[in-house]
Formats: C-alpha cells, structure tokens, sequence
C-alpha cells in the first residue's frame, strides 16, 4: 500500500484467465444486476434458450418500468459474431414478449473503435448499449468495474421527424381532442418560456403542440393536451440534478423516454401556477441545449 492509503490497482485481462471465466462474471451479474449501472434491474432469467440461436447470457428486467435488457457478454475484445448475437437475442425476445419495451446490450472488456463505427451506422434504430468491463486486482482481492461507453443513441428534434407526426392542424382540432382548459395550458407555458425568448409561438401538429421560432420548428419542448391534465415533453439529457429538481417541486413524472431524450411530466392547471419557477428553469436548460446545437 502506498502513502495516504492508496494502492495501486492491477488490471486483469479475463479472456484467457484460468479462473475468473465468463460464467464467474454471467453469476456476479445475477447476484447484483445494478453493478452494470443501468438502474434498479431484477434477474429474469440466465442461459435462456433460445429458438435455434444458443443461449442468452442474461435477461433482466428494470423493476419500475418493466423495461428488458437482452444482456451478452463477451470476455476480450468485441467481435462480429457477438455483435449479431447480441442483436438477434433482443430481437427474438422482443417478438416473443412485445408488451415489454426491450433494450440490447453487449458487455465486453474492449469495447473497440470499429465496434462503436459499425454499430453507430444502425443504432439510431436498435436500442443498443455497450458496457466495456474492468477486471481489477486490489490486493487480494477482484473488482469488476463496469462503464457504458454507447448509450441508446439519442434520436434528433421532434421536428426531424417526417411522418404524420408533425402533419400541421390548428387549435380547434386540439380542444376538441382535448378540451379549452388543457390547451390553455400550452398557453400558459408558453407564456414562461417568452419570458426568454419572446418570439416564440406555439406551432400545432396532428399528434403534439410544438414551439416555433421564426417560422421554423422549434421543439425543445412539446405539449400534448389531454382531456383533464397536459403532458409535457422536454428535451433534455436524464440526469440525478433534474431528477432532485423535479422530485423536489413535487411534479407528476412519466417514465423518462430513452429513445428520445425527453423527459415527461403531468401537469395540471395548478402545477403550472404554483410551480412556475420550476418548470421556466427546466424549460431554460432544454431551450439552452436547442440553441447550442
């Protein structure tokens, strides 16, 4: 042990060591899910068989959200075959099992450049995570550190998004789906977010309210009213800081949407006054984060 208590750790290669072998690391993972960083996980099932295709590593599943996770594992650098295996799994699961979002995930101990460049070519369409794993000695002991290297590809602004989705309608078609006082909480939003940028408007869509700005979409933010409360989408990366903010003020959340990089709230005519504060400083991160890019 060095000064101040610090000792050196020593990286272990896995992939041809003589005792810590995949199925040591496939057990560790089942005993505690949550070491490989992607939240409150509960083991479903190991060496799950599947149709003419072997055996899926791991299946677990996300407690709050029932959300699965199709994990591989692969001691060493990553390689062709688990990248389609990896894949095929998630994607057999998820024809199996469709009430479930799914999410694939490949662990590995080098996650390599040409990886990374492949998968980057689809990932905006296949939900895929790459964990690169760190086996340390620290004296006698081993540790396996665990680091997400590729998220689910975020994918870009609402208003990229050409399908019906952003088909133009007007207000009346919003009131009748929903009703005058929901939409008129899109007003009232609005009105928070002029305070820094007076030029915006609201925009509407067949499938969401938006923002534009000069005549062009502007949707770092999105409403959907509805017939007793608006739902409203921010873009904005998930983070602890806005989790404490939110949870602090008491908003009504939905599950952060992963695919897209929103987070969703509940809002009801009295959120919107008595939370004003709160929500224009949420709004002026999202709106920060569309202006810089």
């Amino acid at each position: 042990m060095g000064s101040n208590g610090y000792i050196k750790p020593e990286r272990i290669w896995l992939k041809n060591h003589p005792e810590y072998t995949e199925k040591w690391v496939q057990n560790i993972i089942a005993e505690d899910p949550s070491i490989l960083g992607l939240g409150d996980l509960v083991l479903r099932d190991k060496e799950r068989i599947q149709p003419r295709a072997g055996r899926l590593d791991l299946l677990l599943q996300d407690a709050d959200t029932q959300r699965r996770y199709e994990i591989e594992l692969q001691l060493g650098a990553t390689d062709e075959s688990h990248i389609i295996r990896t894949i095929e799994y998630w994607d057999i699961e998820r024809k199996r099992y469709p009430q479930y979002d799914h999410c694939a995930v490949l662990v590995a101990e080098d996650i390599t450049s040409r990886f990374l460049n492949v998968v980057s070519l689809f990932n905006g369409n296949i939900p895929l995570i790459a964990i690169q794993m760190q086996a340390l000695k620290i004296g006698e002991q081993t540790a396996l550190i665990f680091t997400t290297v590729m998220d689910e590809r975020t994918l870009g602004l609402i208003e990229e998004d050409e399908d019906a989705a952003s088909t133009p309608t007007d207000r009346t078609y919003w009131e009748k789906q929903a009703t005058e006082a929901t939409v008129g909480l899109a007003d009232q939003m609005l009105g928070l977010v002029r305070e820094f940028d007076p030029t915006l408007k609201l925009k509407y869509n067949k499938f969401y309210i938006g923002l534009e700005k000069d005549g062009q979409p502007y949707n770092f933010l999105s409403f959907r009213p509805k017939k007793n409360f608006l739902k409203l989408e921010m873009k904005l990366p998930q983070s602890a800081e806005i989790d404490s903010k939110i949870d602090e003020a008491g908003l009504d959340t939905l599950e952060y949407n992963k695919r897209w990089g929103l987070y969703r709230l509940r809002l009801s005519k009295e959120d919107i006054k008595t939370k004003a504060q709160t929500l224009k400083e949420l709004a002026k991160l999202a709106f920060d984060i569309r202006a810089s890019s």
